[in-house]
């Protein structure tokens, strides 16, 4: 929402020596102070709703007290707001699913084929009932990263899975789901279409899939540290 956003959390350098990790500071950058200019609004394949923007800065100057926390520590903070960002993620994709199928499996019982209902097809039974399965399982993994959170533990190895898991489940149920609408799915008035394009970010924002695998084959022990 770049383009009419009232204020964006810059993650900018801010020292000019010490280690990469310690030279950069969170930002509280209102778009419209002197020297921001939003560039453009950048087309997407998905998620129309919020558009995103492009910015060029220059000689632009900020008071300190717009700093978030304290100077230096902004990609620490980055990395460690990671954790409840993929979390959040997997967690909001998880009803997103269910409504995916469960509209499927409406239209499959109104939508006759040769005079019977699409649903009475054994192989469509049978496929909603493994996304369903897979979404189950999810879901009960976003349950216990959530209960560890909450009681204080580090839950980056869960997150990570689940953040994992998340994207590539998602772009599977919306994929498998679209092919039961049949032409339909392929007009952009229904869920699942968006849902088809709007999944693929999943896997890149927050973390793409391979720094996940990274992050669980460290913590796991097939990689080394």
């Amino acid at each position: 929402n770049g383009c009419q956003a009232d204020w964006m959390c810059l993650l900018a350098n801010t020292r000019r020596d010490g280690p990469p990790h310690k030279t950069k500071s969170l930002i509280c950058l209102p778009p419209k102070t002197p020297g921001v200019t939003v560039a453009r609004s950048i087309k997407k394949m998905g998620h129309h709703s919020s558009d995103t923007a492009q910015f060029f800065f220059e000689d632009v100057r900020v008071p300190a007290k717009n700093i978030i926390g304290e100077e230096g520590m902004g990609f620490i903070y980055q990395m460690l707001q990671f954790q409840e960002e993929r979390l959040a993620a997997a967690i909001n994709s998880v009803p997103m699913m269910d409504r995916i199928i469960q509209e499927t499996m409406d239209y499959c019982r109104q939508r006759k084929v040769f005079g019977a209902p699409l649903i009475q097809n054994q192989v469509i039974q049978f496929r909603l009932a493994e996304l369903q399965t897979e979404v189950e399982c999810l879901r009960a993994l976003c349950y216990r990263a959530a209960g560890l959170m909450m009681e204080g533990e580090n839950v980056t190895l869960l997150a990570s899975m689940a953040k994992l898991k998340c994207g590539r489940l998602l772009r599977e149920v919306a994929d498998s789901c679209l092919q039961y609408w049949g032409g339909m799915g392929y007009s952009h008035e229904m869920l699942v279409s968006r849902s088809f394009r709007d999944a693929r970010l999943l896997s890149i924002a927050g973390g793409a899939d391979e720094v996940m695998l990274t992050i669980i084959a460290k913590m796991t022990g097939s990689a080394d540290k």
